[in-house]
């Protein structure tokens, strides 16, 4: 197999375990905390508010129609391309008792005062009951996957390997859900489709670093376990620098040339890609040592045949 980045010796990634697994208990209860003390920013797609999408004759200047509707009063307001430089959208969450009509009279009349060639192209509103929905929706989805990904695990590995892919995948998913309720970053349906995105991802990590420490196990039997986990990781570290430096150039590339309506999702797709090499190499590779993974559950013994009394 070519290598574009060859490792000539082994490293002990399993010397760490203890340092790794104390990282990995910190960061996730922290998220958990996050979750739990603030809770998730959630936008308009679940909480509910109106949608405004207005066309600028000259490609539009995001900076200077945010700052002319905060002027109005108006509260949270998220503004971004939506499709071209002269298309944009407008989210305003639930606030108070004004209905979309009039919210959308009050936005076009600040934009008018400015720029009366802006086009007002549509409005819509999300009720409170949609967005709930949304919400409900979003999470039987990851649930769903979640499940999926549990269940293909299950039948293509021995039970330690199934159980130590799927605590690795949920250590990734906590952890991005817990970035963004502890900074509070605004939680939206595209964020949503990042995490379930990190969902396949990560699991893809965790089952090339699997398939290889079952063909080591295989090969090398005279080594001990811990030494084929090292061999299995840092043969593939050639691959993953590849292939997850590669797809970290296309999420970046959405990070800052995207707009705001990439931003977000870009952001959870960059950390998810990060924790997933983690969480692949120092999360699930350290609990199959845990869970006492052995050659014996792959390689059975050969039973002696009692030979035959003439």
């Amino acid at each position: 197999m070519l290598e574009f980045f060859p490792f000539k010796k082994t490293i002990p990634f399993m010397s760490w375990g203890k340092v790794t697994t104390f990282i990995s208990l910190a960061t996730f209860f922290l998220a958990i905390w996050a979750l739990w003390g603030k809770g998730l920013n959630l936008g308009v797609d679940f909480t509910g508010g109106t949608l405004i999408e207005v066309r600028t004759s000259q490609p539009a200047d995001l900076h200077v129609i945010r700052t002319t509707l905060e002027k109005t009063g108006l509260p949270e307001i998220s503004v971004q391309n939506f499709g071209t430089s002269h298309d944009v959208l407008i989210r305003l969450p639930n606030k108070g008792e004004a209905n979309a009509a009039d919210t959308s009279n009050r936005v076009m009349a600040a934009l008018h005062a400015t720029d009366a060639t802006i086009e007002l192209k549509r409005v819509d509103f999300v009720g409170p009951q949609v967005g709930k929905e949304l919400y409900d929706s979003g999470a039987l989805a990851l649930l769903a996957v979640a499940f999926g990904i549990m269940a293909y695990l299950a039948v293509r590995f021995e039970w330690r390997f199934a159980v130590a892919g799927m605590l690795a995948n949920l250590h990734d998913v906590v952890i991005i859900l817990g970035m963004f309720a502890f900074f509070q970053w605004e939680f939206t349906l595209t964020v949503l489709a990042g995490v379930l995105a990190v969902l396949g991802y990560s699991v893809n990590e965790s089952v090339v670093i699997f398939d290889r420490i079952r063909e080591n196990i295989r090969k090398m039997r005279g080594a001990a376990i811990p030494h084929i986990i090292d061999d299995a990781i840092t043969r593939t570290m050639s691959r993953t620098i590849i292939t997850h430096g590669s797809t970290q150039m296309v999420v970046l590339s959405m990070f800052f040339f995207g707009g705001e309506a990439l931003h977000n999702f870009a952001l959870a797709l960059t950390i998810g890609i990060l924790f997933g090499i983690y969480s692949s190499t120092l999360v699930a590779s350290p609990l199959l040592l845990w869970f006492g993974v052995k050659r014996e559950h792959f390689i059975k013994p050969v039973e002696k045949k009692e030979e035959a009394v003439v």
